[in-house]
C-alpha cells in the first residue's frame, strides 16, 4: 500500500478544523473516515497481481554507443489499470526519464522503450519493476516491486581501431600487395624482380642477374602462422585509475589492436587474462572478424583486488603455447613483484618465447613531478619523480635480460605494441 498525494491533502484539510478547536467526537470522525476512504480505495485500485511484464534489451554495443530496452506490459486482468511505473535499470546503465503512468484496458498490451546510455563496460542488470495501481479517486495506490530479467551487454570501446587501417597498411606492404617489398632476416622468399634504385643492394641475387643480363633482386614475405600469446595482467594493479579508465580498460584496448592487427597478418592468437587464476582463454583467433568472440568474452571481466600469481600465469603460456610464441604480458611495472615473481619466471619463458611486457603510464606523474609551488605539491612531486625513475630502471633491467619493453599512456599504449609487433615480424623475429 502506498498513499498518494491526494490522500495527505484530504488529511490536512480534516486537520484544519481539529486544530482550531474541534471537539474529540470529530476528531474520532475524522480518523475513521481517513481508514473508511483508504481501505475503500485500496480494494478499488486492480490488483497489480494481474499485469504481466517483459523487457526486451537491444543488441550488444561498444562503451558509449547509445541503447535502448523495451518494456511491455500486458493487463490480463478485467479492470483498466491505471499505473505509475519505474523502470529501474543499474545506475551505471544511464537509465534517463524512466518513470511514467500509462492506462491499460483488459486484455490490452502497453510498450516504452527505455533509452539508455551506458557509462561502463560490462554486463549491465535492469532493476527491480515498480507498479502502483490507483483507482478513479486516487488516495492509495496497491505498489508492487519485482524482478523481470534482463541486461545489456556493453563490449570495450576499442578507440584504438582507428590506428588498425595504418598498421594493416604496414603490413600489407611488408606482405608484398604493394610494390614495396622489403628483406628481412629470417622472411620467407617469395620471388624474384629487376633491380630498381632504392632496393637494398643486399637483396641482389647474382646468379640470377648473370642468368638475365639485368639486376635482379629477391623479394620476401614475413613470416606467416606464427604463434600471438596475449597476456592480460587482472590483478589489483590493473584497477588502478588511468585517465578516464583503468589500466585493464587500456590493457584491452592493446590487446584487441594487437589481436586484430596479427589474425589479420595470417598468426595465430591466444589471448589469456589472469590474476591469482586464468579467468579467461580465447583462441587461437582467426580469420576476417577475429575480434567477435574476444570483445564478446571480455566484457563481463573487471580487475579484482588481488594479487598476480605469475607461476600460474607462466604455466598457462607453456600450456597455451609448448613451441615458439610472441608472448605479450599486459601490467603494471611494480618493483617487488618484478624482483619476486616475473624475475625467477623469465628464464624458463625466454628459453622458448619471444616475451614482451607492456605497461600503461600514468598521464598524472608527469604533470605531477614539475609542480613544487606549496610543500604538499613538492612531496607529490617527489613520490612521482620516484614512481617514474622506478619504472624506467625496471624497462632497462628487463631489456638487459633480452625482454622486449613498451609503455606509453593509454592512448599511446596501443599503436606501440602494434609497431613492435610490425618490427619484430619484419625481421622475422617472432
Amino acid at each position: 500500500m502506498a498513499f498518494t498525494w491526494r490522500f495527505l491533502v484530504l488529511t490536512v484539510l480534516l486537520t484544519i478544523p481539529i486544530a482550531l478547536g474541534g471537539s474529540w467526537e470529530f476528531l474520532v470522525a475524522g480518523i475513521a473516515f481517513l481508514v473508511l476512504v483508504g481501505v475503500g480505495d485500496f480494494f478499488l485500485a486492480p490488483s497489480t497481481r494481474s499485469i504481466q511484464a517483459l523487457r526486451s534489451p537491444g543488441d550488444r554495443i561498444r562503451l558509449g554507443s547509445p541503447t535502448s530496452a523495451t518494456l511491455t506490459l500486458i493487463n490480463t486482468g478485467k479492470r483498466t489499470a491505471r499505473l505509475h511505473v519505474r523502470d529501474a535499470w543499474a545506475p551505471t546503465a544511464g537509465a534517463s526519464d524512466n518513470r511514467f503512468r500509462t492506462v491499460i484496458k483488459p486484455g490490452e498490451t502497453f510498450e516504452r522503450v527505455q533509452h539508455l546510455l551506458p557509462v561502463r563496460r560490462g554486463v549491465l542488470p535492469a532493476d527491480k519493476l515498480t507498479l502502483r495501481s490507483t483507482s478513479v479517486l486516487g488516495f492509495v495506490a496497491r505498489q508492487k516491486s519485482f524482478d523481470v530479467p534482463a541486461h545489456i551487454r556493453v563490449m570495450p570501446p576499442f578507440h584504438s581501431r582507428k590506428h588498425l587501417p595504418s598498421k594493416r597498411q604496414k603490413l600489407r606492404e611488408l606482405d608484398g600487395r604493394t610494390a614495396l617489398m622489403v628483406r628481412g632476416m629470417g622472411t620467407e622468399f617469395d620471388s624474384l624482380r629487376e633491380y630498381v634504385r632504392g632496393d637494398d643492394i643486399r637483396s641482389i641475387d647474382w646468379r640470377a642477374t648473370a642468368r638475365a643480363q639485368k639486376l635482379m633482386t629477391k623479394t620476401w614475405r614475413p613470416e606467416r602462422d606464427r604463434r600471438v600469446v596475449i597476456v592480460i595482467d587482472s590483478s589489483r594493479l590493473a584497477a588502478r585509475r588511468a585517465d578516464t579508465g583503468t589500466v585493464f580498460d587500456a590493457a584491452v584496448e592493446s590487446a584487441m589492436l594487437l589481436a586484430a592487427l596479427a589474425a589479420g597478418a595470417g598468426d595465430r592468437v591466444d589471448v589469456i587474462v589472469a590474476d591469482a587464476r586464468v579467468r579467461l582463454s580465447v583462441g587461437p583467433l582467426s580469420g576476417k572478424d577475429p575480434l567477435g568472440v574476444l570483445t564478446n568474452k571480455l566484457t563481463p571481466i573487471d580487475p579484482e583486488l588481488i594479487d598476480t600469481d605469475w607461476a600460474t600465469l607462466t604455466s598457462a603460456v607453456m600450456e597455451t603455447s609448448p613451441n615458439h610464441a610472441f608472448v605479450v604480458f599486459v601490467t603494471s611495472l611494480d618493483a617487488l613483484t618484478i624482483a619476486e615473481d616475473v624475475l625467477p619466471a623469465i628464464p624458463l619463458l625466454r628459453s622458448r618465447h619471444t616475451v614482451t611486457f607492456a605497461s600503461v603510464e600514468d598521464p598524472q606523474l608527469g604533470p605531477m613531478s614539475h609542480n613544487t609551488f606549496t610543500p604538499t605539491q613538492t612531496y607529490q612531486a617527489a613520490a612521482a619523480a620516484q614512481q617514474l625513475m622506478t619504472e624506467s630502471s625496471l624497462q632497462g633491467a628487463l631489456t638487459h635480460l633480452g625482454i622486449h619493453t613498451v609503455s606509453g599512456f593509454p592512448e599511446d599504449l596501443p599503436p606501440r605494441l602494434a609497431d613492435l609487433y610490425i618490427h619484430l615480424k619484419s625481421t622475422g623475429r617472432l
